[in-house]
């Protein structure tokens, strides 16, 4: 465990208090409006950390890593296109599939990435009018 920072406090602090996945840059300005001289390679640096430690969700969405606050632990998402909005889900049908794959190949200790992504019920909504 990376030892804890006043700029590492300031990045998870202000990362919980966002909704839903933001860019390191979204983030920084955030940070810097609030009265904060962290820079943005710092805010890079502790977003890697965080991940690093698990209580940060990485996700690129068009070729840019945003991120999110989470519950520490192993876990996958069902993410909105329209808003960003990201809902973490169980997926033991998923579990089960990595692990098998695994074993028919002979991979010992697989991990995976698995986000679902759609339109949440608000979004479409608007996209419909109704």
């Amino acid at each position: 465990m990376k030892r804890h920072t006043k700029q590492r406090d300031e990045v998870r602090a202000a990362l919980e208090q966002m909704d839903g996945f933001v860019s390191a840059q979204e983030l920084h300005t955030v940070l810097k409006n609030h009265g904060s001289s962290i820079g943005l390679a710092t805010v890079y640096r502790n977003l890697t950390g965080l991940v690093e430690e698990g209580v940060a969700d990485p996700l690129t969405r068009a070729g840019e890593t945003v991120y999110r606050a989470c519950e520490p632990g192993h876990h996958h998402h069902l993410v909105c296109r329209g808003c960003g909005r990201a809902t973490e889900i169980s997926a033991h049908a998923v579990e089960s599939w990595a692990q098998g794959v695994a074993d028919a190949y002979g991979y010992a200790h697989p991990e995976h990435v698995v986000d679902v992504f759609g339109l949440c019920p608000s979004c479409q909504k608007d996209s419909t009018g109704n």
